[in-house]
């Protein structure tokens, strides 16, 4: 069978020397009906080799229970990229980063608050250990020694960046072998000699990821490891956006003269990425530097492949010298996919939240102080705390401790307050008249789990506890709002005459939405918005969410992401195959009320839409 080795400082291919050309496609960014467009693309720009990350938390989204089909279908994606002839490269967890959700890991391994991650703690390693066993298996049959595609995979990722554990990357390697992977190992870290320290394995190969200053890194992969090949394991030519940002963008220029020098050095690379994708549904990750810092739901990175499957100008200027100095003729590109504006979608019925949250939740959970959402069994979406108070806290301070990562506050229905994890929490004054009380609602929206860094264990909802000054209130009921399900939902028709839509602040910051009494609110209440539209042939499409404030989309019952008023991204990528040829189903649910700022305001109308036009707006 065809090996992949090093010898000296080259990779070898069935006796051969190879450099590999790769490009990082993640199946689960992408829907399993475009995985051959982009895999034909990458091999249309002259690569030879695709590269993915292996996410756990989509394989494994409950403990126990494994998901490998649709998009989480590894096996059907590897399969196909050797048969187009392309080499795949694997990079199998437990932690991806990726600017994923949690990194990759499952928000379940948090149920239990004194896990360590990433560290030989030996509960942690026992779940590793399961996922392993359903894992490793499926890619036995897919690796080269045994015919397949898969040419190398990884140990760990990033290492350096976060631990010095050698007996943790020592255990993975050997948990790999011990499972039949006997393809060739590596570890991928930064250009710096601790990360590189702290990262290697003693025998596999070290790999390197940068964005400029080539020759520099790869001196410092030498220093630490004076034999073997070169290569960039992660070659960023973009970068992610976050909420609150502007859109990231680089100069095409920028991306060539780094090539040019790794074409000179004679190395190998992985471009990080060659296509973003997407990060559907609510699996967008999060940094934490001096503040939160939510990754947005576009993962088009500036990549040399937009989102939507486009070819850049960076793309084909890499086309072009890879053509000139490797002597290729690549295959042609494919014929792009079409795009539709489908026009304006009135959303005619809505569902209120407050209605609606026992059929959403269920039996409400009792609790007497706020548990987090991994501690109810739940992973993503909102959560609901509920209590009453009297009138012994009239005037007091109302604090949320440790929310994470966004809570909007009611009294008795009624928005009073707004805290965002990133802002500082003045609290909120309460009024409550004599001789009554009240009801508080607070429903916290889980943004995206930190995928990198030392604050990673990031439990969602009240982590720590909800007072009135410095007394902690009690006696609390939970409502899960994963939203996975929406089928419980009671729509009801939207009366255009008449009808009165708070319009939508700016919402990037809480101060606007602090109340000194009940009377006072910002907003609508949050609620679900359901339309329809007609496709007589189905294309992509984006959907602008201009009028909205914040909320999440879905398509058809596909959770298509977030949408926020404060930027950078102004519309959600459709992919086609989620359309319906005839008739398709938006809901919308807001979190602070439409209100459009065009024709709306000339009486042309007064129900909400969303508009599905041909054209992404990333800001």
């Amino acid at each position: 069978m065809p090996v992949f080795e090093t010898r000296g400082n080259h990779f070898y291919y069935e006796n051969e020397p190879i450099t590999l050309l790769s490009g990082a496609i993640h199946y689960f960014r992408v829907v399993p009906e475009y995985w051959e467009d982009r895999l034909r693309k990458l091999m249309a720009v002259g690569f030879n080799t695709v590269e993915t990350y292996v996410a756990w938390n989509v394989h494994e989204p409950k403990e126990g229970t494994f998901v490998f089909d649709g998009i989480a279908d590894l096996e059907a994606f590897v399969k196909l990229a050797g048969s187009l002839g392309l080499h795949v490269i694997v990079r199998p967890s437990p932690y991806i980063c990726a600017e994923w959700e949690f990194g990759g890991l499952p928000a379940w391994l948090l149920e239990n608050g004194d896990i360590r991650l990433r560290v030989s703690d030996p509960a942690f390693l026992e779940k590793v250990d399961a996922y392993f066993d359903e894992l490793l298996p499926r890619l036995v049959p897919l690796l080269s020694t045994n015919g397949g595609p898969i040419i190398a995979m990884q140990i760990e990722n990033e290492y350096g960046s976060y631990g010095a554990d050698h007996a943790y990357l020592e255990y993975l390697r050997d948990g790999m072998i011990r499972r039949g992977i006997d393809v060739l190992l590596f570890t991928s870290d930064g250009p710096e000699i601790a990360m590189l320290r702290a990262g290697s394995v003693e025998g596999i190969l070290a790999t390197v990821n940068f964005g400029s200053r080539t020759r520099e890194a790869f001196k410092i992969l030498r220093d630490h490891q004076p034999e073997g090949p070169l290569m960039v394991m992660e070659f960023w030519d973009g970068w992610f956006d976050r909420w609150l940002a502007p859109h990231n963008t680089r100069p095409s220029a920028e991306i060539v003269t780094e090539l040019e020098q790794m074409l000179e050095l004679e190395a190998s690379f992985n471009f990080y990425m060659f296509h973003g994708g997407t990060n559907f549904g609510f699996m967008n990750g999060a940094n934490h530097v001096n503040f939160y810092e939510p990754t947005v739901n576009s993962y088009d990175y500036n990549a040399i492949l937009s989102e939507d499957g486009e070819p850049t100008e960076t793309y084909h200027a890499v086309r072009k010298l890879l053509s000139e100095r490797l002597g290729l003729t690549p295959p042609e590109l494919p014929a792009p996919l079409p795009k539709k504006a489908y026009g304006r979608v009135e959303l005619t019925e809505s569902a209120a939240l407050f209605a609606a949250v026992d059929a959403l939740s269920g039996e409400a959970i009792q609790s007497v102080y706020p548990e987090p959402m991994e501690k109810v069994g739940q992973a993503y979406g909102f959560i609901m705390y509920t209590t009453t108070i009297g009138d012994e806290h009239n005037g007091g301070n109302l604090i949320l401790q440790e929310v994470r990562d966004r809570a909007l506050v009611f009294a008795d229905g009624q928005q009073i307050g707004l805290v965002n994890r990133w802002e500082p929490q003045p609290g909120i004054k309460l009024n409550v008249p004599a001789g009554t009380r009240v009801r508080l609602d607070i429903l916290v929206e889980n943004m995206g789990r930190i995928n990198y860094g030392p604050l990673m264990r990031d439990r969602k909802g009240i982590t720590e506890g909800i007072r009135v000054g410095n007394q902690f209130l009690h006696d609390w009921e939970i409502r899960p709002l994963p939203l996975s399900d929406l089928s419980s939902l009671n729509f009801t028709s939207i009366a255009q005459e008449g009808n009165a839509f708070q319009p939508a602040a700016k919402l990037s910051t809480g101060a606007e939405y602090s109340a000194e009494g009940w009377g006072e609110t910002s907003g609508a209440q949050p609620a679900f918005y359901r339309g329809t539209f007609t496709a007589t042939d189905t294309a992509d499409t984006f959907i602008r969410t201009d009028g909205w404030g914040k909320g999440v989309v879905w398509i058809n019952g596909f959770l298509l992401g977030r949408y926020w008023q404060a930027g950078p991204t102004k519309t959600l990528y459709v992919p086609a195959p989620l359309l319906r040829s005839g008739e398709n189903e938006i809901v919308a649910f807001e979190l602070h009320g439409f209100g459009n700022t065009d024709d709306s305001v000339n009486g042309a109308s007064t129900l909400p839409f969303v508009e599905l036009t041909d054209q992404p707006d990333l800001g």
